[in-house]
């Protein structure tokens, strides 16, 4: 099975490469499965309903959130009638939404994706690892779900390996989100889980962060804020990460990293 997990979407660069690009992925290298982190692809806070739309119609199976999950208010609303959007699992009893669901991959197989946001330097939500392992619980590699994509949404790196480790041989893949960076670690975990520190953001990366420069660094010098920040359009790369699985025990059996268009170095898997 061929899974493709895209980093954060950042703004109208960040959604315009994966709506332009992604198609063709999809039918050029066969792929079974997408999910596409869209928490930061209405101006960077939020997404809205036709935004989440139009990535789901480009291809993606499952758009997830985090922590910027109902910057845009009326996600608060049409996240109940999205099944294809995913915020944090471990929000509060009663958030609307749903954080993790069992999908259907192009191949028939039932892919298993969930959300998670981590407490590290984040607004505290519930407990993370005990939430995801209960989710994992429920609905067991290999036995329900063909395959299991866990994209967990944190700033401390420590804790997005701690839960790589701790979804060992129980995820087909724990990537991380939110620091919009893409790191060097992909890597399948001894018990054959694929694992990426950061998928990195599709979007513009002459920024800070996919945002124009000028008020992050004015901020940075003065303390003072001068202005709102703004996302950056220029030419974007799509980052995210491509595993493939295998079909008996669902766990990984090859991992790479993905960086298409815009500044950044280039990178396609050698197993497509």
């Amino acid at each position: 099975m061929r899974l493709l997990f895209l980093g954060d979407l950042v703004g109208r660069a960040g959604r315009n490469v994966v709506i332009e690009r992604l198609p063709g992925l999809i039918e050029d290298y066969a792929l079974d499965f997408v999910v596409v982190n869209g928490e930061n692809a209405a101006g960077g806070f939020g997404i809205t309903e036709e935004i989440c739309q139009d990535v789901i119609d480009a291809g993606a199976d499952v758009v997830t959130l985090g922590n910027h999950s109902w910057d845009q208010r009326d996600a608060l609303v049409f996240i109940t009638r999205q099944d294809r959007l995913l915020r944090p699992v471990n929000y509060p009893q009663g958030t609307p939404g749903r954080g993790s669901h069992l999908y259907t991959a192009r191949n028939g197989a039932n892919v298993l994706v969930m959300n998670v946001m981590g407490r590290v330097y984040m607004d505290a939500l519930n407990d993370p690892f005990a939430t995801v392992g209960r989710e994992l619980d429920a609905c067991p590699l290999a036995q329900v779900a063909d395959a299991v994509v866990v994209d967990m949404h944190a700033e401390a790196t420590s804790e997005k390996q701690a839960m790589g480790h701790f979804c060992d041989g129980r995820a087909s893949l724990v990537v991380g989100t939110h620091t919009h960076v893409p790191t060097a670690d992909h890597q399948i975990l001894e018990h054959g889980t694929a694992y990426m520190s950061d998928a990195g953001m599709c979007g513009d990366y002459d920024s800070v962060l996919g945002m124009e420069k000028d008020e992050p660094i004015n901020r940075f010098i003065t303390k003072i804020p001068s202005g709102r920040f703004t996302a950056s359009s220029g030419p974007a790369t799509l980052c995210g990460v491509a595993v493939e699985t295998d079909d008996r025990t669902g766990l990984a059996t090859k991992v790479a990293p993905v960086r298409i268009g815009g500044k950044l170095s280039q990178a396609v898997p050698d197993f497509w």
